[in-house]
């Protein structure tokens, strides 16, 4: 069984081939990925953490397993606040495959699925990205980004400016036109994407802010207690969604819906819908497009089967 670190994950997953790779596992329609497990559990300084277990297969192919924590109180003490495995079996006999870097392989394919959402969505001119977060996602988000739309500048905010300048700064390293910003408000403004990566338990970003054809993207939240932006931008945007039973139950729109803000039957399409062109996308420039991502193990799917055929 192979065991493959975080590293070989990175390099086995280029951007525009795992972004392609998720696309044509969506298009295929064969993984079967049950709705995942969410349990809490306590923690040292008596906060709440969440384990989450998503499964996902193809017959004969291949089945993963990938077991995730998450800690939101770590980001106080300077520790990751998701931590993960991928399990990948052989599905014709169910042999062990690998064990993967849960940690590496989600920042790429979460990060892909919002650019693959992108290519879908977001102006074609799009030219200005806002990434509001500053953990690890936040990088790959800018990369994958900048991979399937023109971006000329790409801000940064977080709650600490100076882990916001730390992110920029190793973009600009990468070569990508990175600079941080301290007033959320006016980095919305001026952005047409918004890609929103942050632990947030209150909206962070409002629909007052957003311009008439921004793309606002939120990934952070997957449970009904985590929110990054308010009803406004909700009750403005056309939704999309990645996978209906999680996007669901995340607080973005699980909150909107019991307020009455949002009908679920309003919700325009999912990310295989997009792909399969059962729905054309972006309406017309002038339009606030919304994309929820709460993961789904599809998307893992296809990138453990990326990571593996390149071994």
């Amino acid at each position: 069984m192979q065991v493959i670190d975080a590293a070989t994950v990175r390099d086995r997953t280029p951007w525009p081939v795992l972004v392609e790779s998720i696309a044509e596992e969506l298009r295929r329609g064969v993984v079967v990925a049950p709705e995942r497990h969410v349990h809490g559990f306590g923690v040292e300084d008596g906060s709440e953490g969440s384990l989450l277990l998503m499964p996902a297969w193809s017959d004969g192919e291949l089945a993963i397993t990938k077991v995730v924590t998450y800690v939101g109180s770590n980001a106080d003490r300077a520790l990751p606040t998701v931590s993960s495995i991928v399990l990948a079996f052989d599905g014709a006999d169910g042999r062990p495959l690998a064990t993967i870097d849960g940690d590496a392989l989600t920042a790429r394919r979460t990060a892909a699925v919002s650019a693959l959402a992108a290519r879908h969505l977001a102006p074609v001119d799009a030219a200005r990205l806002l990434v509001v977060g500053t953990g690890a996602l936040a990088p790959n988000l800018a990369a994958a980004h900048a991979t399937v739309r023109p971006i000329e500048a790409v801000e940064i905010w977080g709650r600490r400016p100076d882990r916001a300048a730390a992110v920029a700064a190793t973009l600009a390293g990468e070569g990508l036109p990175a600079t941080p910003v301290d007033d959320l408000a006016t980095g919305v403004a001026r952005a047409d994407i918004v890609s929103c990566a942050t632990g947030a338990t209150e909206p962070l970003v409002r629909g007052v802010w957003l311009g008439r054809r921004t793309h606002l993207e939120l990934v952070g939240s997957f449970s009904a207690a985590m929110r990054e932006c308010d009803d406004e931008a909700i009750r403005r945007g056309t939704v999309f969604v990645d996978a209906r039973a999680g996007a669901l139950a995340a607080g973005d729109l699980a909150r909107p819906i019991e307020d009455g803000v949002l009908d679920p039957a309003h919700i325009a399409a999912d990310l295989a819908g997009l792909v399969r062109g059962d729905h054309p996308g972006r309406g017309s420039d002038d339009q606030l497009t919304i994309f929820k991502s709460a993961g789904t193990a599809a998307a893992d799917l296809a990138a453990t089967r990326l990571v593996l055929a390149a071994g």
